[in-house]
């Protein structure tokens, strides 16, 4: 009876165990913004990291040693980003790059409490998460919706009140 209990135990504690091979890189990018309002240090971590299962292959006959299977990787990025109040937040796609619309190059960079789209030295415009993955993009006087598409791209959706018709407006991702 005892080694029938033991088998069990033995059984159910080796089927929990989770073979798996995990690399993690970490990277950290400070930036320093001086205004009128002083100077703000914005750290930003990325974390990538990388997990490979092991499976086994089929066990053959007279031997004592089972193959492996090569199998996927399956890659994850996580970003933190730090604000000047000492805050964080996790971003789980940074979508930071360059952009181009109507032949001008914009460069959209994570802050902190969104993104920042930049064109030269005009205003940025600010994009602001809602709860519902998409953005709110103001510049100026203009409000507007963003998001990004399949394609990494990113989308803004204009309300025209004179003409009660939605303009779209595609900013292509450089890569």
């Amino acid at each position: 009876m005892k080694t029938k209990i033991l088998s069990v135990i033995a059984l159910l504690s080796s089927m929990t165990i989770l073979a798996q091979n995990t690399q993690t890189e970490t990277k950290t990018t400070t930036s320093n913004v001086k205004d009128s309002q002083g100077e703000h240090k914005t750290v930003k971590k990325e974390i990538t990291k990388g997990v490979q299962k092991i499976e086994l292959g089929q066990e053959k006959s007279n031997t004592t040693n089972i193959p492996t299977i090569d199998s996927p990787v399956v890659i994850t990025t996580t970003t933190k980003v730090t604000n000047p109040d000492g805050s964080t937040r996790t971003v789980n796609i940074d979508r930071s790059a360059y952009y181009e619309s109507n032949g001008r190059k914009y460069k959209l960079e994570l802050d902190a409490y969104g993104y920042v789209m930049s064109y030269g030295n005009s205003k940025p415009a600010l994009l602001r998460k809602t709860s519902t993955n998409s953005y709110i993009y103001q510049l100026k006087n203009k409000i507007a919706i963003g998001y990004f598409d399949s394609n990494n791209n990113l989308i803004i959706e204009t309300y025209d009140n004179k003409s009660d018709k939605v303009s779209v407006e595609k900013f292509l991702v450089i890569k």
